[in-house]
């Protein structure tokens, strides 16, 4: 029986074609002929065989970069892990400053200059200003809030600038992030080592040092910082530890530096101006070029409008209305003042200080200006333009305390100190010591002294004849006379009649402790000084007699301790001279102002004393002097020792200190010098320009404390009846008790 399939036919093969009939594919409707296989020419074989070696070559490279991109992955997120591990706390790391700071504080206890690294202390991201914030992240990363940690597409888009301004791809911008630039202001995580580094500027620089390998590290820094972290405590550090010009670390010691007010309260004009300083801080330090300050600050609006972070009627009023200084950083006060401060005191509590450090001044700033206004003003009006001469000036009180100081004419920190660091000739500024000497002495103002001829021979130089700057004599004169209009000759003598020794040794009390002159030539000012030390012992003229230190520290104080750690290394010291004497000597330099040298440096209504001076060759001119409350001295000159034109003490100098007195002594009630005259002695002229007697009132002549000394006198010439013009000649016998009186007066 043949097998049935249910529901299936039966099995049939398929019909195999015919050869040469053609094959049954395409035989059928719609169907295509397949074209025959064409064999492969001589290229054809070489194209295949180097698409078959790029194969092979491209799976082989593609099978070791996957497993070494795999490992290098690992590597590196091995690398972010273990780094993120080691990192400290945030807080730790907020002040990272290897040196600490001083703050100068003035005589009202107002800060005026800064030293050292400043740091206002810790913000944070939510404690500043959202203007702060936003200005920051708008210039310095867009995207801060989104990487993490490095910022691929700012890494492309700064190698595109650099390479379209024609720099290399790796100068210029860096497209580093927030975090990146954290980093490097951490070092890495690498505390300074003196071991390592030979001080804080050479571990500075380290630090910012760029190289392809410092770039990788910077990143594993960066990404295992945004693992420790959140973006807050990121934003915190970089606030904190940014350097932002004028000695600031961070933004709340820059914001009271330069606006004082704190890092809260800036408008989004400061913030711009502050954020724009990133930069570079000391190109763009408003206190350095404020126009420019304010251009970068403009493109940092820009850039906050454009971002969303201000209101196109915002970013016009912060254009319209763009940050400006506070009035203590606008006008840098006392440069030279502070820095002689500095260096006053001991180095590890000032130019090396690891602590924040607060130093109490002497510093008067109404006084300060006066001094800097003075100054500027006769340079400005007096002077040809483009002269180099210079001139410095120092205010002080009769204790030494100083109130002011101008080192020169471009005065500031960091400059040659022409009031503190140039020793000069101090020519005839000298005198006062050498009548200092007498009056202490026994002298008194109305002895005679005779200005006639003087040779002298000197050992080993032959012999030296002095000459008085007019180069005339006036034969017998006054002590006062002779002061007041700064007679060489008298000066040399006296000198010799009271012993150099003696005058050494006064002005060496008062503080002229340099190399001062041996020989006769001591009387002239050959000797060189400071005019800080020389304005010092004019105070001690003022004070009655006593030397004194001058001192610009008053105290100085760690930052949080209550009481100071020192205290003022100045002030008063031992007496010198007799309180008369000191008193007489006030007297005799009152006349030099009234009516001597120094009739220039006159302000109406006011008693003033002071002594003019002017060196050999003209190269120095000096005029220091006082009222009853201050002591000033101004020194001019050129720094390489080029004669002064025209210039003496009691002209230009006289003029300086003329301008700065009647601004330091405005608005203060006139008081009296403290001054003793001779005897009997009036208001009237006490300087002749002819010669010997002066004219006094109150008395028909002036005595001179000597009751044998006054009869002769007056039997000799009898009462003066005015002032002696010189053109009437004595007779013999005149002339011969004059003589005699001479000799008596001067001990022969």
């Amino acid at each position: 029986m043949a097998r049935q399939t249910s529901g299936r036919g039966p099995l049939v093969a398929d019909r195999r074609p015919i050869r040469g009939q053609g094959s049954s594919r395409g035989s059928g409707p719609g169907s295509r002929p397949v074209p025959a296989r064409r064999r492969r020419g001589p290229i054809g074989w070489l194209l295949g065989l180097l698409a078959g070696l790029l194969r092979a070559v491209f799976g082989a490279v593609w099978a070791v970069s996957w497993r070494f991109g795999l490992l290098a992955a690992l590597v590196i997120g091995g690398w972010v892990l273990w780094q993120a591990s080691l990192l400290p706390p945030a807080t730790s790391l907020v002040d990272g400053r290897a040196r600490g700071s001083v703050t100068l504080l003035d005589a009202n206890g107002q800060p005026f200059a800064w030293r050292g690294d400043q740091f206002g202390g810790m913000v944070t991201a939510d404690s500043v200003s959202p203007h702060l914030r936003n200005a920051i992240i708008a210039t310095e990363d867009r995207r801060f809030w989104l990487h993490p940690g490095v910022d691929p597409i700012g890494i492309a888009s700064a190698i595109r600038i650099n390479l379209s301004e024609g720099r290399g791809p790796f100068s210029g911008n860096g497209g580093s992030t927030i975090t990146q630039q954290t980093a490097k202001l951490l070092c890495l995580g690498r505390p300074f080592d003196p071991a390592r580094w030979e001080n804080e500027a050479a571990y500075e620089a380290d630090c910012r040092r760029t190289t392809l390998w410092r770039k990788a590290e910077e990143a594993i820094y960066a990404m295992a910082m945004e693992l420790r972290y959140s973006k807050e405590e990121i934003l915190t550090l970089y606030l904190n530890r940014a350097y932002l010009g004028a000695g600031t670390r961070g933004f709340e010691a820059a914001s009271r530096r330069y606006f004082d007010k704190g890092a809260a309260d800036l408008s989004p004009a400061e913030a711009a101006m502050l954020a724009g300083l990133l930069k570079a801080p000391s190109t763009f330090a408003p206190t350095a070029n404020l126009a420019r300050s304010q251009d970068r600050a403009a493109l940092v609006i820009g850039l906050m409008e454009e971002q969303g972070y201000l209101t196109p009627e915002e970013a016009a009023e912060a254009r319209a209305n763009p940050a400006r200084l506070a009035p203590t950083a606008a006008q840098p006060l006392g440069g030279a003042f502070a820095d002689w401060v500095m260096d006053s005191g001991p180095e590890f509590f000032t130019s090396g200080t690891t602590e924040d450090v607060i130093i109490r001044t002497t510093l008067d700033p109404r006084i300060q200006r006066a001094a800097e206004q003075a100054l500027r003003s006769v340079f400005e009006t007096r002077v040809r333009a483009g002269s180099q001469a210079e001139a410095a000036i120092v205010v002080m009180s009769a204790d030494g305390a100083v109130r002011a100081m101008v080192g020169g004419r471009a005065d500031g920190a960091g400059r040659f100190n022409r009031a503190t660091m140039a020793l000069r000739q101090t020519g005839s500024a000298f005198k006062p010591f050498i009548y200092a000497a007498a009056l202490d002495l026994g002298y008194s103002p109305m002895d005679i002294i005779d200005d006639s001829p003087l040779c002298m021979t000197i050992a080993g130089s032959g012999q030296w004849c002095p000459e008085n700057y007019d180069r005339t004599f006036k034969g017998p004169i006054t002590l006062t006379q002779a002061l007041a209009e700064s007679r060489n000759i008298p000066a040399v003598l006296l000198s010799e009649q009271v012993g150099r020794d003696n005058v050494r040794a006064i002005a060496e009390g008062f503080g002229l402790s340099g190399d001062l002159a041996s020989g006769p030539a001591l009387a002239l000012g050959a000797s060189e000084s400071t005019l800080l030390r020389m304005t010092a012992a004019y105070a001690g003229i003022l004070n009655g007699g006593s030397a004194v230190e001058p001192y610009g520290l008053v105290d100085l104080t760690i930052l949080g301790d209550s009481e100071p750690v020192m205290g003022r290394s100045g002030g008063l010291r031992e007496r010198i001279i007799r309180e008369q004497a000191a008193r007489q000597l006030v007297w005799m330099m009152w006349r030099v102002v009234e009516e001597g040298t120094g009739t220039r440096a006159r302000i109406p209504g006011w008693e003033l004393a002071g002594k003019t001076g002017t060196t050999q060759g003209a190269r120095d001119a000096w005029f220091i002097g006082f009222s009853a409350d201050y002591v000033t001295g101004v020194w001019m000159g050129y720094d390489d020792n080029t004669p002064l034109t025209g210039v003496t003490g009691g002209g230009l100098p006289a003029e300086i200190w003329r301008e700065t007195m009647v601004r330091v002594l405005d608005g203060l009630t006139p008081r009296p010098l403290p001054m003793e005259g001779p005897a009997g002695g009036g208001t009237g002229r006490f300087v002749d320009p002819g010669g010997l007697l002066a004219e006094g009132t109150g008395q028909p002549f002036q005595p001179t404390g000597d009751p044998a000394v006054d009869a002769a006198l007056e039997a000799a010439f009898g009462p003066p009846s005015g002032s002696f013009d010189g053109g009437t000649p004595l007779d013999p016998g005149q002339e011969a008790v004059l003589d005699a009186l001479i000799s008596i007066l001067s001990g022969q």
